[in-house]
């Protein structure tokens, strides 16, 4: 059975784990950074990088005990390659490094957005390939034709900022604290046709995202003064929900043999964007997954089991393998427009 240690390091949190080939998460142990970042508002890549170097080694001497295993029973040393914070990256990808060299292991250089893409595999294992994949997250909104490990066709971007980002500038202009999680809690208590929102593309025949004008209106609307920070939070979730929805209907339309419609990243965490999505796949008669809450948001455990998938896949990665700040999943993909288009 193929055993892996995973280690995520690509933003604000540090994460060692160690999963089998039977889907069973033996430990996953993490730090967060939140209490570090949010007198700023948002994360500091000095402080994040920081942050990784004092806590990964003890994160990963944990991850080994909790999993009652020693480095030479373990079959490879997986870790986040990138896209993200590059200082944050070289952190865990270089421990990484001095694990599989000092333990003969073979390193896997895993891209943060694969591990997000394959995580729905390991809270279910009866997610096979294809399957359209609604990846949403701080960095990333895009969907994706999963065809098998590392086999990805990019059917749509955000041709500015990505949802999560959206949500993050959110809860900062408001005032509700640090991170998305901030705006969908307000949003319970808000009332979401309270304030009229755009919803940027809905309906277009072009296949992408947008939410840079969102992040505008939610400014205008809260320089006002006329509405409660809850009513635009609620208004602005709501926006947001049916983008997603429109968006991934559309790709739907065009993902010929998809077995099922998968979300994955941080922002699938929102309970009304599950729920919406969820809704979208039974009226296209489709099974609809989604990862549980704590696979969601960055974590190791997904890089673990990227890692196994990799592995038995054949692939390995030389111990020179770079940080990548940035690293699409389809490299091949066209370029959509726009001057801050996330590939």
């Amino acid at each position: 059975m193929t055993l892996i240690l995973g280690i995520e390091s690509s933003c604000d949190e540090t994460a060692a784990a160690v999963v089998d080939g039977n889907r069973v998460v033996l430990s996953h142990c993490l730090a967060g950074q939140e209490a570090a970042h949010a007198p700023y508002g948002g994360v500091v890549p000095e402080i994040a990088a920081r942050a990784h170097v004092e806590v990964l080694v003890p994160l990963v001497e944990a991850a080994l005990a909790d999993a009652k295993v020693a480095l030479s029973d373990l079959d490879a040393i997986a870790a986040t390659a990138g896209p993200g914070l590059i200082g944050g990256v070289m952190v865990g990808l270089v421990t990484a490094k001095a694990l599989a060299h000092a333990s003969g292991k073979p390193l896997l250089a895993i891209n943060h957005l694969e591990g997000h893409a394959l995580s729905p595999r390991l809270a279910d294992a009866t997610v096979q390939f294809p399957y359209l994949l609604l990846l949403v997250s701080g960095g990333h909104c895009q969907l994706l034709f999963v065809r098998g490990v590392g086999n990805y066709h990019r059917l749509a971007t955000t041709i500015d900022d990505a949802a999560g980002e959206a949500f993050d500038k959110t809860a900062k202009l408001l005032g509700l604290g640090f991170g998305g999680s901030a705006v969908e809690r307000a949003a319970a208590a808000g009332d979401a046709s309270a304030v009229k929102l755009p919803r940027p593309l809905f309906g277009s025949l072009e296949p992408h995202f947008s939410f840079a004008g969102l992040k505008s209106a939610v400014l205008r609307a809260r320089d006002t003064g006329k509405y409660r920070p809850e009513d635009i939070a609620a208004s602005f979730q709501s926006a947001v929900v049916d983008c997603l929805v429109d968006r991934t209907a559309r790709a739907l339309a065009t993902a010929q043999g998809a077995t099922a419609l998968v979300v994955a990243g941080g922002v699938a965490a929102n309970t009304a964007i599950r729920n919406a999505l969820g809704a979208l796949a039974a009226s296209r008669g489709l099974p609809f997954v989604a990862p549980p809450l704590w696979l969601c948001t960055d974590n190791a455990a997904m890089i673990a089991w990227a890692g196994i998938e990799r592995f038995n896949a054949g692939y390995r990665d030389a111990l020179d393998t770079p940080a990548y700040p940035r690293w699409p999943l389809d490299p091949f993909a066209e370029k959509a427009r726009g001057a801050g288009v996330k590939a």
